[in-house]
This record gives C-alpha cells, structure tokens and sequence, in this order.
C-alpha cells in the first residue's frame, strides 16, 4: 500500500498531521540551518552584540555593562528560539489528533456494526482500520517533533552559553 492510500484510509485527521507535519519539518530544518551558521560565526555575533553593549554604556560600570550584555543576549537568543514552540505543539498535539480519530474510527465501526449486524464485516474493519492508521500517524508525527524540538534546544542552549562566554570577555 502507498502512503498516500493511508492518508486517504486515515480521513481528515491525516491531512491535517501531514499538514502539520509539513509545517513542522520546514521549521525544524529552518532553525537547524540557522543555528548551525550562527555558531559558526559566533565570533562575528558576539562582536557585534559587544559593539551594541559599548555604545549603550559609554562609562558605565561592571555591573551595568554585565546586565546590558545580557539583555543584548537574551534579546538575540529570543529572536533565535521563535518558531520552537510551534514545533513542541506540534509535539503535543500530534498524539492527541491521532487519539481523536481513533476514536472517530471507532465509533464508524461500531455505527456499521449497529446499522448491518456482523453480516458485513469489511465495513466494520474499514472503521477499525481508520483507527489505527490515525494512531500511527500521530505517534509517526509527534516523535521526530518531539526529538527535534529537544534537539534544537539542546544546540541552542549551547550557542548562548558560547555567545555568553565570548560576549563577556569582549565587553569586559
């Protein structure tokens, strides 16, 4: 069977998780691309973050230039994070939409089973089988958002710990 035969045995609840699936991908590789160029260039970043910082405080003291650089880095890191919610709702939310068309599934069999007895059973399994497949398709959408939410934010955190260390020895 093709997967696209799946999508269409799935109903409405899979559309949506290739939408959404599609949507979170394109994000995740976006960020992972991003990420990647600005910790090459950590460096350039953290100059030009350290340039902010000393024309804001032209005479300032340790204590006022330390929290100005971390507001310059937090300032940046946030631009950097935007986008990574998305993708652990995603995460979130994946499971629960393949849960709801189970239970969609599950109540067409059972819709069949009332209207036709056990004398049809292909009609029933064709229920029992949107359920599944649903299931499947959030649990096959959720786990790489999942890991690759926690993956990002694992880059991430790491970037501005370098960024840290690289825009304190600049401004200090």
């Amino acid at each position: 069977m093709r997967v696209i035969d799946y999508i269409e045995q799935g109903g409405v609840i899979m559309y949506i998780l290739l939408a959404l699936n599609i949507v979170g991908f394109a994000i995740m590789l976006s960020k992972f691309f991003i990420l990647s160029k600005e910790t090459k260039r950590s460096n350039l970043v953290a100059s030009n973050l350290s340039e902010k910082v000393k024309t804001v405080t032209k005479d300032g003291d340790t204590n006022t230039i330390i929290e100005i650089a971390k507001q310059e880095l937090a300032t940046h890191i946030a631009g950097l994070e935007k986008g990574l919610n998305t993708v652990k709702i995603i995460a979130s939310i994946s499971p629960l939409l393949g849960l709801l068309g189970t239970v969609i599934g599950v109540l067409v069999a059972f819709k069949v089973m009332s209207q036709t007895g056990l004398n049809n059973p292909a009609s029933f399994a064709q229920g029992i089988s949107m359920a599944l497949i649903t299931t499947v398709g959030g649990m096959i959408v959720a786990i790489p958002h999942y890991i690759g939410h926690n993956y990002l934010l694992g880059m991430l955190d790491q970037f501005e710990t370098r960024l840290e260390k690289e825009l304190l020895s600049d401004v200090l």
